[in-house]
């Protein structure tokens, strides 16, 4: 912290107070509406690592992935208009995945507002309903103050993003002003007669379960989850897109709730008497579009712990509402022991045994079995790997038949965005790079953003990117097929020689079209000193898991669609 007074820039008081709230690694595009920052930079640049992106996009997608990763307001700068609006794509992701990150926008000068200038957007009413908290800093003295502020917006309570608009000639004001001191986290706690409340229900129960995700968790919330989940015996699922929050290979993991979740975990859901939701919002693909769970007033007894006071009571009346953060709730769960043993272990043994059911994988049309991928891939990475994704139906495959074992190795937009899976591929490698980090993308999905591979070379991310091409958009092709059979409208794709495309980036590329070339495929790219990427041909009759898309057209056209 700079205890001296000195005149520095807008731009050095900005980069100095994000070196005094720790950042070390910020990702953008340059902009020559922050060029005071970026000049700033140049002389911090041991401290700060600036990650130069490709488009503003995925430069915010990286920053959301970082935030996601380590639990640390992920920072991204982009310029004015058309950068802000590229990045906004990132903005949404980490309001819903409760992802803390702080988007920095260039703006036009002051004396050039309300002009529509060039690229001028009042970015106050753009991330309006987008963000925790939109400001724009007109005076270059309250840089630390508002800084300050906007960490400790972006991590405490529900943490979520931040907007800071930067005038461009703020920046290049000379002020004097001191620094403040680096950002606190604040975990909030159950009282203790809400701690009671849930111990005498937790007595009660018969057919307790618990749901984990959102955002705030921490590696001793991790821990202390399990030893709260062993003393009481319950069955933990994870909310969609959460499945690293508690290990899929421990006895009382349930599976996951979301696109793949499991018919006999869905049952449980629904035959629970008590239902304990940890740091979960229970939205809309966690409850299948609100229909797991009856509204206003559930017939479980809803125990719902957020640490967000305004999520509790949003859709759903608990018996019992927590405003306590996961981290601090679960200090005192871990702590709590039953006063009996728990009556329903049988309950629990069976959740665990439905969800190694549906590890089962059926066999697919075509030459490459993505179930068999998986089932290899399950066996072959370490327990650390991470694994990042985008949105489509190639995505069950990484839901439904991977293990997830170690906390932060599942990264995953809850918003269902496509195009994130390179991008936060490529932070997560940067910023864990003794991790193996394995990109998922379907041949739409991927292309959404699949210029982030040069900042892959740029910067030596070893990824390696998993392309699985079925030359359509998948999911909305599924949807087309349900509602209107055969009338093919929008969703065909002619997609480039993936492999040969990587390997003009300067990658290592493979294509795959039998399952039994995949694996050599996968031990060459960790092999070859660089990212790398293989193309997976699947048959566009693989559309889903469960059905090929001729059942889903017949089925439709059975129903009279």
């Amino acid at each position: 912290m700079n205890s001296e007074i000195t005149k520095r820039s807008g731009g050095q008081v900005l980069v100095d107070a994000l070196r005094i709230h720790g950042v070390d690694r910020v990702f953008g595009v340059p902009g020559e509406s922050y060029l005071a920052v970026l000049d700033a930079f140049h002389d911090a640049e041991k401290a700060i690592e600036f990650v130069i992106c490709r488009q503003e996009g995925g430069a915010a997608y990286m920053a959301e992935a970082y935030g996601k990763l380590t639990g640390k307001p992920g920072i991204c700068f982009v310029t004015r208009g058309p950068g802000a609006t590229n990045a906004s794509v990132g903005v949404h992701t980490a309001f819903q995945d409760s992802t803390p990150m702080i988007l920095f926008i260039g703006q036009v000068a002051r004396d050039q507002m309300e002009r529509e200038a060039f690229q001028e957007i009042d970015y106050r009413r753009m991330f309006g309903q987008m963000a925790k908290w939109v400001v724009e800093i007109e005076d270059a003295a309250r840089i630390p103050e508002l800084i300050s502020q906007a960490f400790h917006r972006a991590v405490n309570g529900r943490p979520g993003p931040v907007v800071i608009a930067l005038p461009e000639d703020m920046l290049t004001d000379v002020v004097e002003v001191a620094d403040t001191p680096a950002y606190s986290r604040v975990e909030i706690y159950a009282g203790e007669p809400q701690l009671e409340e849930l111990r005498s229900l937790l007595a009660k129960a018969e057919r307790p379960l618990a749901i984990v995700g959102g955002g705030g968790w921490t590696q001793q919330a991790i821990d202390d989850l399990e030893t709260f989940a062993e003393a009481f015996d319950l069955p933990v699922a994870a909310s969609f897109r959460c499945q690293d929050m508690f290990d899929n290979t421990h006895r009382n993991y349930a599976g996951d709730l979301g696109l793949a979740a499991g018919q006999k975990l869905i049952r449980h859901v629904k035959d629970c008497d008590l239902l304990i939701s940890i740091g979960a919002r229970l939205g809309e693909m966690t409850t299948g579009a609100y229909t797991l769970i009856d509204i206003p007033v559930p017939k479980q007894t809803l125990v719902h712990i957020h640490s967000g006071a305004e999520e509790l009571g949003r859709v759903y009346h608990a018996t019992l509402a927590i405003n306590a953060s996961p981290a601090g709730f679960l200090s005192q769960a871990a702590k709590l022991k039953p006063a009996s043993a728990p009556a329903w272990t049988e309950w629990t043994r069976a959740a665990h045994a439905d969800y190694l059911e549906n590890l089962k994988h059926p066999q697919t049309p075509g030459d490459v079995q993505m179930g068999d991928v998986m089932a290899w891939l399950r066996k072959h990475l370490k327990s650390d790997a991470i694994l990042t994704m985008g949105a489509g139906n190639y995505t069950a495959w990484a839901h439904r038949f991977y293990q997830y074992r170690t906390f932060r190795s599942q990264l995953g937009p809850t918003n269902g965005s496509m195009g994130y899976g390179v991008p936060a591929a490529v932070a997560a490698k940067i910023t864990a790079p003794e991790r193996t980090v394995v990109a998922f993308a379907g041949d739409g999905c991927f292309l959404m953003n699949g210029q982030e591979l040069a900042t892959a070379m740029q910067y030596d991310a070893r990824v390696i990117f998993l392309v699985i091409n079925n030359g359509m958009y998948g999911t909305i092709r599924m949807h087309q097929e349900r509602n209107y059979p055969g009338r093919v409208s929008g969703t065909r794709l002619t997609n480039p020689d993936f492999a040969s495309l990587a390997r003009s980036y300067g990658l290592h590329g493979e294509t795959v079209e039998k399952t039994e070339d995949f694996m050599g495929a996968f031990e060459r790219c960790e092999a070859s000193g660089k990212p790398g990427l293989i193309e997976v041909r699947i048959d566009p009759e693989a559309l889903t898991v469960k059905q090929t898309l001729t059942e889903i057209r017949e089925q439709a056209i059975a129903q009279g669609k």
